[in-house]
Formats: structure tokens, sequence, C-alpha cells
């Protein structure tokens, strides 16, 4: 060969030709490096996660966000509160005014006429049972006439219907003014003014309108992930989930849960039936009993954004990335035998068992051949 060592002397210019150094180290780091990766890919595990993102929220509904309404018709006449301020249960936060400055005077003065009118029923009522009480006496006695008699039952009777229709006036007039009554809007609850609807002071509002968003103290947090419908076929209530919220330093390993750091723990609380409108399925998570409690509250608020990763099933690290390249589903869990059940499922056992031997035609018992 022209590369013999012999050889070299009639080829002096390729004799000078040697591979560098750096080349022939590279080469032997690629040659053990491929090889070791794809020995690793087979034996280091990773555990499978399901990915979602979602918000804190309060888990009981008065704990959350409200929207402080109108309760009557009218406008703002004052402001009781300001953005942020703290307010406590009763506290009032506005008061409403009516169109007509003086529909509470004519209210009150129309509740006393119907009471006029119900004492002047009710006495002529009283006068009218004194009557058919005379009539019938007489009527008895053969000195009055029949109709004089029924002449008093009807008077009877009509001033039960004045007296009927009376009541239920004043139970409109009562009812009006219990609704003007409620034209200062008081706070639902204690907590934090979070916004006010300022236009409402110079224009009129509506009962329901808003007026102010609340935000209620001391809330009982959890976190509402959005999971891909692929994944969520495999969540279950309990299980293990890492969670990263927003502004919070941390480093994630999803495949290797003991190296990341700044991470919280939970566990599913409950998964959603049905996918919302986004396609996505919500599930809740709550706190990990006995591990480090979540942020405080005034790190992690109501409405933080969240990153979850819901822990599933340990597989080697190449299986991972052949099930991510295909755009698989996660593993599914395989189900320990626990032996033979009680009941229909252990008796089912026995019989097959029994099933097994034959007897011989000379007496004794002979294995069934497989």
């Amino acid at each position: 060969m022209a590369t013999a060592p012999r050889n070299l002397a009639a080829f002096p210019t390729l004799a000078t030709l040697r591979v560098p150094r750096l080349t022939r180290a590279l080469g032997w780091m690629i040659a053990t490096t491929i090889p070791v990766i794809a020995a690793l890919l087979f034996i280091v595990p990773w555990l499978q996660t399901a990915p979602g993102r979602g918000e804190v929220i309060a888990l009981n509904p008065e704990d959350r966000v409200q929207q402080v309404t109108a309760l009557v018709p009218g406008r703002v006449e004052r402001w009781y509160v300001t953005d942020g301020q703290q307010v406590r249960k009763g506290d009032p936060i506005a008061r409403i005014i009516d169109n007509d400055p003086s529909l509470l005077t004519s209210l009150a003065a129309e509740r006393a006429q119907v009471l006029a009118q119900i004492a002047a029923t009710e006495q002529a009522m009283a006068v009218a049972r004194i009557d058919v009480g005379r009539s019938g006496q007489l009527l008895a006695e053969g000195l009055a006439a029949r109709r004089d008699y029924e002449t008093a039952q009807i008077k009877v009777s009509d001033g039960a219907a004045k007296l009927a229709e009376a009541r239920a006036k004043l139970s409109k007039v009562d009812i009006a003014l219990g609704r003007q009554s409620a034209q200062l809007v008081r706070a639902p609850r204690d907590g934090r003014i979070q916004a006010l609807n300022t236009a409402a002071g110079a224009t009129l509002v509506s009962a329901g309108d808003w007026l102010a968003t609340l935000t209620p103290d001391r809330a009982t947090r959890i976190v509402e992930l959005l999971v891909d419908g692929r994944d969520v076929a495999l969540v279950r209530p309990g299980q293990a989930v890492r969670l990263h919220f927003e502004g919070w330093p941390a480093i994630q390993f999803s495949g290797w849960p003991s190296v990341a750091q700044g991470m919280f723990d939970g566990r599913v609380r409950s998964v959603d039936p049905s996918a919302g409108t986004t396609g996505l399925f919500r599930v809740l998570v709550e706190p990990m009993p006995g591990k480090p409690a979540w942020p405080d509250g005034n790190f992690v608020r109501l409405g933080s954004k969240v990153r979850g990763w819901i822990q599933m099933e340990t597989v080697t690290i190449g299986y991972e990335l052949w099930r991510q390249l295909n755009d698989f589903p996660l593993e599914f869990a395989v189900p320990v035998d626990t032996g033979p059940r009680k009941g229909t499922a252990a008796k089912a056992l026995s019989d097959k068992d029994a099933t097994k031997a034959k007897p011989k035609a000379e007496g004794g018992y002979e294995e069934e051949a497989k």
C-alpha cells in the first residue's frame, strides 16, 4: 500500500500529511458518546406528566371576586369607598337616589291614605255586621222584610271586598317603600374594593347594574388547570401535581421531580366531565397534605397564572422521546394482580381449576392436557 512506511519515501508530500490531534480526539469522543447516550436512553427513568396551564381561584364561590350591583333604579348620589379600600360586611359602598326626589314622601302619604281607608272600611263592616244581626232578629219576629236582611248581608260582603283590596294596595306600597329603603348599597362580605364604576355617578343606573368589584378576604385557594383531552382520560383524583406559580423563581425538570427547585406540591381534587369552550378540560388541584404550604397570598393572589404537571407513570427516556415524536398518549397504569378476589371471582377460579382434572376410567385422576 502507498501508506506503508516503506513506500512513504516515494511520496514525500503524503508522508508529511497527518490527521490533526484535535480531529482524532473529537472522533474518539463521538465514538464513545453515542453508545453511552444510546444506553442511557434505555436505562435512565423518566416520569411522564400531563401538562396544563391555569390560574389560582377560590374554592368557595362566595370567596371569589364579586360584582356589587344596584338594587333599585336611580342614580348614584354618593360613594362611600375608594379603589383599594378595605371594607367589612355591611359597610356602605354607594347611595342611590330615585329620579323623583319626592318619591319617598309620596309613598308615605299614599300609605297613610291606604291605612285610613282600611280603618274606615273596618268600621263600616262592623256597623254592617250589627245591621245584619238586627235585621235577622227582626226577620225572625216578623217585623222586617227578608230584603232588608239580605241588603245588610250584601253590605258586609262589599266591605270585605273593599278591605281586601285596601290591604293589597297597602302591601304594594310597603314593597315600594322597602325597595327604596335599599338605596344604600352595602358590602356583602369582608374584602377589598378592587374597582368602582365611577361612570354610574353621572348616569342613570338600573337594578342589577354593576357598581363595584369586591375581592373577598381569607379565601381558600385552589388551582384550576386546563388539560388537553388526550391526557385527561388518565387523570384521577388524588394524583400528585407539581405547580409553578407565576412570578415565583423555579427550575423545573418534569421527568425528575426531585431535581426541580421552587416547585410546590398539589393533588388532583376533581376533573370536569366535559370540556370547556376551548376544548380543554378543567382539573382542580388542592394543596398536598404533609407538603410545604403554597406561597403566601401576598405573592400568589387570586387570578395568578399557574403551570402544572400531573404526574403519571415512569418510563425510560428513550420511550418518552419515541412517544413524543409519534404524538402518542401517556402510558397506561398496569393493574397489579393481588391474587383471587372474594366472591364470584374466587368461585370462578376454583371452578376453572377443578375442571383441569378428569377422572380415569380405572379410577383416580389425570391432568387435562392444555
